[in-house]
């Protein structure tokens, strides 16, 4: 979903994941539940304003290095500082929220913006909204199935 929201544009993804909520929100908040499903390398420092590193080959040439915005094991969230369109400077909030409150599993919020309504922003938008679905598809695989989708389309 996207919307207009206070300060720009907002991508809203939602999936409900047949696993507990601590075991999707260890995949968002460690290196190793990182690596299960999102890079093949990771580092993370779990507070408010740590450091997080995403390697996206075992070569470690192709990195990612952003901090935490907010992290909030509690209430079952987590952001992040992300660069939606690569070789520009700008940047929006990631965030993933966790709610604990379903029957069976979790259902998981990933939230991306806020984006200008320019061309090149909005573009970028839809970009990341589809990089983003397909790894929270790979998430749910992981978790559901043990089946990381990245062997077969690799980063």
């Amino acid at each position: 979903m996207v919307r207009r929201e206070v300060g720009g544009v907002w991508v809203t993804l939602k999936e409900t994941i047949a696993a507990s909520p601590d075991e999707v929100l260890e995949c968002l908040t460690t290196p190793e539940g990182l690596t299960r499903w999102l890079a093949v390398g990771a580092s993370f420092e779990p507070h408010a304003g740590g450091k997080l590193t995403l390697a996206w080959d075992r070569e470690a040439t192709h990195m990612l290095e952003t901090t935490i915005h907010e992290y909030d094991i509690a209430a079952g969230r987590v952001s992040w500082v992300w660069y939606p369109a690569p070789l520009e400077d700008w940047t929006v909030k990631l965030e993933f929220i966790v709610d604990r409150h379903i029957e069976e599993g979790a259902r998981i919020i990933v939230r991306l913006g806020p984006f200008s309504e320019s061309t090149e922003s909005l573009l970028a938008a839809a970009d990341a909204a589809e990089s983003w679905r397909w790894y929270l598809c790979n998430l749910r695989s992981v978790l559901e199935s043990k089946h990381d989708m990245r062997a077969v389309r690799p980063l």
